[in-house]
């Protein structure tokens, strides 16, 4: 057997054993930890979709909370029946065509991903005539007006009130579905011609324009592929918590995604993967640090936030000592696999 029909059989049967687990947890596991499963998918999106920028065009972005924000808001606006908004907007009333506007939900997922497309587009140019810590700090600034808007923009997002009560549509089949097409659909970008031609501009934008490539062009193409997952995780994440505020989409879901990269390594799909996977179940396991522990001969009290000191650290540590992640630029191949498995039986 051939190395190509190989891959296509494993990547097949990786799919199957995938959907099995998904049947298995959706049909007997708890609430809890279909809870799990669900953010562990939304973060892989996320964090597959962020590396795009920053691991991979090597662009330091610090704004994904913007478009996530604009996913989630569309969505729930779109999902909400008019009965319920008029209800809901009791300071101000709600704009048209929002009053009248009930979509369905594959129909509002996609327009949480265009209208954070939109949205990138429009402040693509002011941000690619930057580089650098210029860069970072003016995405930085967009991703905040966008949360100042959301607080103040009452006829339209309701203000510091928020959206409640949105139908949970957010399932494993929904959250997983995405995932895998986020990651399919940026690997054959990455893999392409156009994803060539990003790591070249991350390497050294002076030589790879002197070699006929236009940073602008490829740059934008991955901000926008970037925004429209974003907004679409955005618009998953807000059918999941069924409540959305601007509280929700501060700078601290920047920097979780930020972490989450970082540690699974920049530039590496696989290690957003397994940075996302680590951080969902990792952020679950480390809610006993802000609880109280009773050992029996003495009391250790939780503190609020400690999680997100442990993954301060976590991330300096990694820094430090492993300054390429956990997967550095590779990628996972079966290929690589194989290899592993057969030195381990000859072992």
């Amino acid at each position: 057997m051939d190395r190509e029909n190989r891959n296509v059989i494993l990547n097949t049967l990786s799919i199957l054993i995938l959907l099995g687990v998904l049947f298995l947890f959706h049909r007997y596991g708890s609430l809890y930890q279909i809870r799990i499963l669900n953010n562990m998918a939304i973060f892989i999106t996320l964090a597959v979709s962020y590396n795009l920028v920053n691991g991979i065009c090597g662009q330091l972005h610090l704004g994904p909370n913007a478009f996530i924000t604009i996913g989630a808001y569309t969505a729930a606006l779109l999902t909400m029946a008019p009965a319920k908004k008029q209800m809901l907007f009791i300071i101000q009333p709600l704009i048209w065509p929002f009053t009248v506007v009930h979509a369905p939900f594959l129909l509002a997922i996609l327009a949480g991903g265009v209208a954070a497309t939109v949205f990138a587009f429009l402040i693509s140019f002011p941000v690619f005539r930057v580089r650098g810590d210029y860069l970072a700090i003016v995405t930085l600034g967009f991703g905040e007006v966008v949360r100042v808007l959301c607080n103040a923009w009452q006829s339209l997002t309701n203000g510091p009130l928020g959206l409640k009560d949105l139908e949970p549509y957010t399932n494993l089949w929904w959250s997983w579905g995405v995932a895998v097409f986020t990651i399919v659909a940026i690997t054959k970008l990455i893999n392409s011609s156009y994803g060539r031609a990003m790591k070249a501009i991350r390497e050294d934008e002076v030589a790879a324009k002197a070699m006929g490539i236009d940073p602008f062009r490829h740059l934008l193409l991955a901000f926008l592929v970037s925004a429209f997952f974003s907004g679409v995780a955005g618009a998953l994440l807000a059918h999941l918590i069924t409540t959305i505020s601007p509280t929700l989409f501060t700078f601290i879901f920047t920097f979780n995604l930020l972490s989450i990269i970082v540690i699974g390594g920049l530039g590496s799909t696989s290690g957003a993967v397994i940075g996302a996977v680590l951080f969902a179940w990792g952020g679950e396991a480390l809610r006993v640090v802000e609880s109280q522990i009773d050992l029996g001969f003495v009391k250790i009290p939780g503190i609020p936030g400690m999680r997100m000191v442990i993954f301060s650290i976590l991330l300096m540590v990694v820094i430090i000592f492993a300054r390429r992640g956990i997967m550095g630029r590779n990628e996972f191949s079966w290929d690589w696999l194989l290899a592993k498995m057969r030195r381990g039986q000859k072992g």
